[in-house]
C-alpha cells in the first residue's frame, strides 16, 4: 500500500470511528443534532486535536470552549434543583451539596454511569495511558457534552437531562441523612474509613478479569479485607468496578 492509500485508509478509518461516536452519544442524549459537529467538538479532547489538525477538513477545535460553558450550565441548574428540592435547606447546606455535586469527582463517576468514557476521542498516547478512566478528562467531556446539548438544544432540554442524570444523587440526599448521603458520593472511602477504624487496615482491590472489544470493556474487581475476599464488581472502567465493588462490600458488612 502506498502512501496515498495509506493516507485514505486512515481518513476512512477516523471517518467510520466519528460516526460511530456521534451514534452512540446521541442516542445516550436522546437528542439528534442538526449540528453533529457540535457535539463532535464536545467529544474531542485536546490529545486527539493535536495530533491530527493540520487537515482543514478536520475537527476545527478541542472541547475545551465548550467545558467553560457547560460547567457553568451545571452549576445553575443543579443550584436550582437543589432549592426547589430541598425549600427548607440553610445556604450553607445547599453550598455543600452543591459543590459535592458539581465537583470534579461527581461530573466523572456521572459520566462513567453514562457510558461516556466510550465517547470520548482522544490522541494515542492519552489513551493507552488510560485516557478515558481519568477524573479530568471524563469531568471535561462530561462539561463539554453539556455545553453542546445547551448550545443545540437549550435550556429546558438540558435541564431535563441532567435531572435525570443526576436523579440518583439527588435521590440519596432526599432519603438519608447528609453524612450519610455524602459517603454515597464515594463508597470506596468510606469503605476504608470503616476499615481503619474496625480493623486497622485497609481494603485491596485486584482486577478480576476484562472482557469485550477495546471501546466497549467491562471490568470485573475484586475487593480483599485482611486477605480475605467480600465482594466483587463490575463497571465500564476499572474505577467504577471498584466503587461498586465497595458498594456492595459495605452492604455485607453492614456498614
Amino acid at each position: 500500500m502506498d502512501s496515498l492509500e495509506l493516507f485514505k485508509a486512515q481518513d476512512e478509518l477516523m471517518a467510520e470511528l466519528k460516526s460511530a461516536v456521534l451514534q452512540l452519544s446521541q442516542s445516550r442524549l436522546g437528542h439528534q443534532f442538526v449540528k453533529p459537529e457540535l457535539l463532535l467538538q464536545a467529544l474531542t479532547h485536546s490529545s486527539f486535536f493535536n495530533e491530527r489538525n493540520t487537515k482543514k477538513n478536520e475537527v476545527r477545535a478541542d472541547n475545551e470552549r465548550l467545558e467553560f460553558l457547560g460547567d457553568a450550565v451545571i452549576g445553575l441548574i443543579v443550584a436550582q434543583s437543589l432549592m426547589n428540592r430541598f425549600p427548607k435547606a440553610s445556604e450553607g447546606k445547599l453550598s455543600r451539596w452543591r459543590s459535592s455535586l458539581v465537583s470534579r469527582k461527581t461530573l466523572a463517576e456521572i459520566a462513567l454511569s453514562l457510558g461516556m468514557n466510550d465517547w470520548v476521542l482522544l490522541g494515542r498516547g492519552e489513551k493507552h495511558t488510560g485516557g478515558a478512566e481519568k477524573v479530568s478528562i471524563l469531568a471535561g467531556l462530561f462539561e463539554a457534552v453539556i455545553g453542546a446539548l445547551y448550545l443545540e438544544a437549550g435550556l429546558e432540554k438540558t435541564s431535563q437531562f441532567l435531572k435525570e442524570a443526576y436523579e440518583p444523587w439527588f435521590t440519596a440526599l432526599t432519603d438519608l441523612k447528609e453524612s450519610e448521603a455524602r459517603k454515597l458520593f464515594d463508597m470506596k472511602t468510606h469503605l476504608q474509613e470503616k476499615t481503619q477504624e474496625l480493623y486497622r487496615t485497609v481494603p485491596t482491590y485486584q482486577l478480576v478479569e476484562s472482557w469485550g472489544p477495546e471501546h466497549q470493556k467491562t471490568f470485573k474487581v475484586e475487593i480483599q479485607i485482611i486477605g480475605k475476599s467480600v465482594a466483587f464488581g463490575e463497571g465500564r472502567s476499572k474505577k467504577e468496578a471498584e466503587q461498586r465493588a465497595a458498594h456492595l462490600a459495605l452492604e455485607i458488612l453492614g456498614f
